[in-house]
């Protein structure tokens, strides 16, 4: 089978995005955050090797007891355990959000920096958390938050074969022109969720399967295996 090449590749990408854009016409962040970007930074924060169901369960009660940065910022680290203790990793997640919420209100007057670079200092704010909150919350698009969603659906459509995340973002970035970048990981990330599942994938039914290398490769795998 000869190589996709370049412009097929792209041609290919952009009838995802167009597919996807059919589909998903208002994807949203699935994240309850009351249109304050600090809750948002916060919940996204919560939201790593978690799923957003669960941090929606439990911000409720954080904003209750900690309604503001400063309030958050003189927490106790065991009453935020205690709060948000039901989703993973709470012990260096609660500890982050009162580091992430002092720093705000410190260096930052109580407000979240609208610049990539300064959000990546936050403590529990990496460059996902970091593209989410300024597409989100400032509708300022520097990147392509990279989840676990958005990294296996690149690398099942063959946008990607890098290992990591951020690498996965670069491939996905060179990839796709710039205006397609801010729509990507809502659309994905629910894509994820209702079709192209990590454990039971729907394939068949999959809107864009004829678009799917894996899908393709499991299809004579299945011709092949009949004989």
């Amino acid at each position: 089978m000869p190589r996709e090449t370049k412009q097929a590749k792209l041609e290919r990408a952009i009838e995802v995005a167009d597919r996807m854009n059919e589909h998903y016409p208002q994807a949203e962040c699935a994240l309850h955050y009351g249109g304050d970007p600090f809750r948002l930074t916060i919940a996204v924060l919560l939201s790593a090797q978690t799923t957003d169901k669960g941090v929606n369960k439990v911000t409720p009660a954080l904003w209750e007891r900690y309604p503001t940065v400063a309030d958050l910022a003189q927490a106790n680290v065991a009453d935020v355990e205690a709060i948000i203790k039901t989703i993973g990793f709470y012990h260096t997640k609660a500890a982050n959000c009162i580091k992430c919420a002092q720093m705000v209100l410190a260096d930052y007057g109580g407000e979240i920096p609208r610049d990539i670079d300064e959000l990546q200092k936050l403590p529990g704010v990496g460059r996902k958390t970091a593209n989410v909150v300024l597409n989100e919350a400032f509708g300022i698009v520097e990147g392509i938050a990279v989840d676990t969603h958005v990294f296996r659906i690149a690398h099942k459509l063959k946008f990607s074969n890098a290992d990591t995340p951020a690498k996965t973002e670069t491939d996905l970035l060179k990839l796709y022109p710039r205006e397609y970048w801010g729509p990507i990981n809502h659309q994905w990330v629910l894509f994820g969720r209702e079709t192209c599942i990590a454990r039971r994938p729907k394939c068949e039914t999959c809107f864009i399967n004829d678009l799917c290398p894996a899908y393709a490769a499991s299809l004579k795998a299945a011709e092949k295996a009949k004989g």
